[in-house]
């Protein structure tokens, strides 16, 4: 026996078998979205009102601005003595950093990978990587120019300490993420825990240790031009006495130099990544 078919719902009938497609929302009820517009808008318009801007006090920077640029043209080549010291503590202390900073942060990154390192160690490990992270190059600088003085040497150690909370943090997240089965193949055959690392997580993390290390002088090329302001060496305190002394074409000239610098620097670092990849 054959059943008859149904009909169908015509056009209109059945409306509550349609679905109306709604976005989805990342709060639970729809009123919460506009108004974190609205307070995030009002937080915004209180850091403008607050910064208490005065028109005049703008137009007086810009005109004094003017001179300054002013006198900066002609860049002034002259005492290039200056600038090639500058520049040779710069790389100095970019290259020695680099070097001192990726032998101190290995071992720190071991002891942060949590599939390596047990709690206690790991705890100890992630706790030297975040101090590593917290205070900015700047504040760094200054206490290693009170505690060894003014000189490219409490450049160089700031920049090995910032060395820590960078290439450390990233290189523990490399080791974490390693494929285990290589790992456990070597301690299968009773391998111990050096040659483990030697032998089972070197070999997968070595290609990114080589690009950390190329981007790290790259960042320490660039910091050392900054920490000098404060004495700690490098291109950057010529750069401050130039400002101090208030030649301006000479500060000019510096800044291009720096500039050139930091170009080099990327051109090295792009050839090195694409060797290595």
């Amino acid at each position: 026996m054959t059943s008859s078919p149904q009909p169908s719902p015509s056009r209109g009938e059945g409306t509550s078998l349609a679905l109306e497609w709604r976005r989805p929302s990342a709060f639970p009820a729809r009123w919460m979205g506009p108004a974190l517009g609205l307070g995030l808008a009002a937080f915004v318009l209180w850091n403008v009102l607050s910064l208490q801007v005065d028109p005049a006090r703008v137009s007086r920077g810009l005109s004094r601005a003017w001179i300054v640029f002013g006198r900066a043209f002609p860049p002034d080549f002259t005492r290039w003595e200056l600038l090639v010291e500058g520049v040779v503590e710069s790389l100095q202390m970019a290259a020695l950093a680099t070097a001192f900073g990726i032998l101190i942060s290995i071992p720190v990154a071991v002891m942060a990978a949590r599939n390596f390192a047990p709690l206690p160690l790991y705890a100890a490990g992630r706790g030297i990587i975040s101090l590593g992270r917290t205070f900015h190059e700047i504040i760094v600088a200054i206490l290693f120019v009170k505690a060894v003085g003014f000189g490219p040497f409490a450049g160089m150690l700031t920049l090995t300490w910032g060395s820590l909370g960078f290439f450390g943090k990233l290189l523990a997240e490399q080791i974490e993420n390693i494929d285990r089965g290589q790992v456990e193949a070597i301690r299968a055959t009773g391998a111990s825990r050096g040659a483990v690392l030697l032998y089972g997580v070197l070999p997968q993390v070595l290609p990114r240790i080589i690009g950390l290390t190329v981007y790290q002088w790259d960042v320490h090329l660039r910091q050392s031009t900054i920490i000098g302001i404060v004495g700690a060496g490098g291109i950057g305190t010529t750069l401050y006495n130039s400002f101090a002394r208030y030649d301006y074409d000479f500060s000019l000239a510096i800044l291009l130099v720096i500039i050139a610098i930091v170009l080099l620097g990327e051109v090295v670092s792009a050839v090195a990544r694409q060797r290595i990849q």
